[in-house]
């Protein structure tokens, strides 16, 4: 917890000494709300009110976790809690089935926490390619003691006498444990913003929608971030609030491009993915080649660890262009980042088998697969 403290101050110091002031950026401490079309209110950290009036205004609050109206859902943490724990729990209860809880439930498990992990439908990873929820599930049912229980759902948390809790899961089916996490998904972070001194801008639930430029409906207002529900990613915040500013000050045309953009599961082991899935792209180009493989990696062959590498490459057979690549292996997010590359430029099947191997690596796999595993035709499987 110091460590962790010391360094998020580093990075806040980082970018308001270093990168904000130094661009000329007045930084205001305090709660900013909108008060109409072209002005915010800010409650002063020091004490009383200041408002600022802009032409444009930008809204980058982030995300929230969201957390389900269950008896004694106040007894419970999130991602945000996690971080700031007096004591390490013995036991935790973790639910949810998206990175963050899978993530999670891997981190208190290696710290030696008893996890359990709760999902309430068949298959953690909703919207990952099919394969590699299936290989980090094998994967963690081999190497961890993480108890992983799916089509459950809590239906009620209770507080102990003791201090402990009891999470009831069904009629005869409960968990006693010192922590409960939630990890159920985010909301945007919009309540108590002001928001309803602009009666006329869309809101969808707690996202604010916006278009390729990141605007709002309503002329001078626009919003990035988790807040806009379009990719919850740090880096394509970023990348979506450079697109802003190049458009609205630097005189440069430049939406937003949300394609093709690598991501990183961190479990153990790690999966990297840029892409569609073998799923979305049956679907939509119909007629694909799917390249597949699944070994031992050599640095777990000769301590003989039992570990696995499972490594996709999906390819538009009209163009022979690679259009998705997932990697679930050691450093699999190091990898895919140059992959990610490739694939942004379009480069094809025929570029990837090209390319020389690194011997010995796991990524020498990516450019050495030359025989598709199976195909799609008219959008069903082919076996070869």
């Amino acid at each position: 917890m110091e460590a962790k403290d010391k360094e998020i101050s580093r990075l806040n110091k980082v970018y308001t000494e270093f990168v904000l002031k130094k661009a000329g950026v007045e930084i205001v401490e305090g709660i900013g709300k909108l008060d109409g079309k072209n002005s915010v209110e800010i409650s002063m950290r020091t004490g009383g009110t200041k408002k600022v009036s802009a032409k444009n205004i930008l809204i980058c609050v982030g995300g929230w976790p969201f957390k389900p109206n269950i008896p004694g859902i106040e007894h419970t943490i999130t991602s945000n809690e996690i971080f700031y724990l007096k004591e390490q729990p013995k036991r935790i209860v973790i639910v949810g089935g998206g990175f963050i809880a899978c993530e999670f439930a891997q981190i208190m498990n290696g710290l030696g926490t008893k996890v359990t992990l709760m999902y309430r439908k068949d298959l953690f990873l909703r919207g990952f390619d099919n394969d590699f929820r299936k290989h980090i599930y094998e994967e963690m049912s081999r190497t961890t003691d993480i108890d992983i229980r799916f089509n459950t759902s809590a239906t009620e948390i209770i507080k102990n006498v003791d201090g402990s809790f009891t999470v009831v899961c069904g009629e005869n089916d409960s968990v006693i444990c010192d922590q409960v996490m939630y990890a159920t998904g985010r909301v945007g972070k919009s309540g108590n913003i002001g928001l309803e001194t602009v009666p006329e801008l869309n809101t969808k639930g707690s996202f604010i929608p916006v278009d390729d430029y990141s605007r709002t409906n309503v002329p001078g207002i626009y919003a990035v971030g988790d807040v806009t529900d379009r990719m919850a990613l740090t880096p394509v915040a970023l990348m979506e609030g450079h697109c802003l500013a190049d458009t609205v000050f630097g005189g440069i045309d430049r939406p937003v491009d949300h394609v093709n953009v690598a991501s990183t599961v961190f479990t153990t082991p790690e999966l990297g993915t840029v892409g569609y899935t073998e799923e979305a792209a049956a679907e939509k180009f119909k007629n694909i080649s799917v390249f597949k493989t699944r070994f031992k990696p050599m640095a777990h062959s000769f301590p003989k660890t039992e570990a696995y590498t499972l490594m996709k490459i999906i390819v538009d057979t009209a163009t022979d262009k690679v259009i998705g690549c997932h990697i679930s292996t050691d450093g699999a997010g190091e990898m895919i980042q140059g992959v990610a590359i490739a694939v942004k430029m379009g480069a094809t099947k025929k570029d990837f088998d090209c390319t020389i191997g690194i011997h010995p690596t796991s990524a020498e796999e990516l450019v050495t697969m030359r025989t598709p595993s199976y195909k799609y035709v008219d959008g069903k499987k082919i076996e070869e």
